[in-house]
């Protein structure tokens, strides 16, 4: 079963939960509910992915007590600002059919539009409100945090950005460490580009595990939360089931020589 990383809100996040972004909205629903079935306890959403209704749906379908599902949902980019994202959360909560969000956050920084402070403030807000226990960000990069950080004094206890072997983003997990912040990343598989490199080929035939759980197991062992997608059960059982083998020192820093700073999502500098 996933281990859960402690935040620095005094809270906790399961380290390995299910992204549904791309799962269509009519099957979100039976995917969640599978999902949380099968032992996933934290389900990744988002406003833009047009899916939240799906999403709290297959949570009460579930059968479980609201309080062993973590939900996580995302303010989109075209409601930054302070009302903007205060109305766009309450929307969310409504769609979801919710009383609170486990965690928010804040899409894009979308530095060109200058308003993702103002909308991290609205987080705050909803946060001393009760609307939302956790608050944080995704795709921000050092700047961005440092900004939030120092005009606000609340530093986001997560930071969801694409990660996975070709892209580590070492000096960012670095300033996550230091700061307290969980990184969390999205496309961990990295579209299976890394699926035949050698490193993650011989730990799979070491482990007996397919190059997806190796990876995911890499993302596990720097420490990181992590939320791959699947609609099939499975790929979601084979996703959950990493937990029953590590990979070696030597394996990890030869995971470590794939790292070649190639980008499959957009650039947080010049996105949105």
């Amino acid at each position: 079963m996933p281990a859960r990383l402690h935040l620095n809100d005094g809270h906790a996040i399961p380290q390995v939960g299910l992204g549904i972004w791309q799962i269509p909205a009519a099957t979100t629903a039976e995917t969640v509910s599978a999902a949380l079935a099968m032992g996933y306890q934290l389900i990744d959403g988002a406003a833009i992915y047009g899916n939240e209704q799906g999403l709290g749906d297959g949570v009460r379908a579930s059968g479980l007590p609201r309080g062993e599902v973590f939900v996580t949902t995302k303010v989109w980019n075209d409601a930054q600002g302070h009302e903007l994202t205060l109305r766009a959360v309450e929307a969310s909560l409504k769609r979801l059919g919710l009383e609170r969000l486990d965690l928010c956050l804040i899409h894009w920084p979308c530095p060109s539009r200058n308003l993702y402070v103002d909308s991290w403030r609205a987080l705050i807000r909803l946060r001393e409100d009760g609307l939302v226990r956790s608050i944080g960000v995704s795709n921000f990069m050092p700047d961005h945090l440092e900004r939030l950080i120092e005009e606000t004094g609340i530093v986001p206890v997560l930071n969801q950005v694409e990660l996975n072997p070709r892209l580590q983003q070492r000096e960012l997990r670095e300033l996550h460490d230091r700061l307290g912040i969980v990184t969390q990343s999205w496309t961990p598989l990295g579209k299976g580009r890394s699926f035949t490199s050698p490193p993650i080929r011989d730990a799979a035939a070491r482990t007996g595990k397919s190059p997806a759980q190796v990876i995911l197991r890499w993302h596990v062992q720097l420490g990181c939360s992590v939320i791959p997608r699947s609609s099939r059960r499975e790929g979601l059982a084979e996703n959950l089931d990493i937990f029953d083998f590590s990979l070696t020192a030597d394996e990890m820093a030869a995971i470590a020589a794939l790292d070649d700073g190639t980008r499959s999502g957009p650039d947080p500098l010049t996105f949105g």
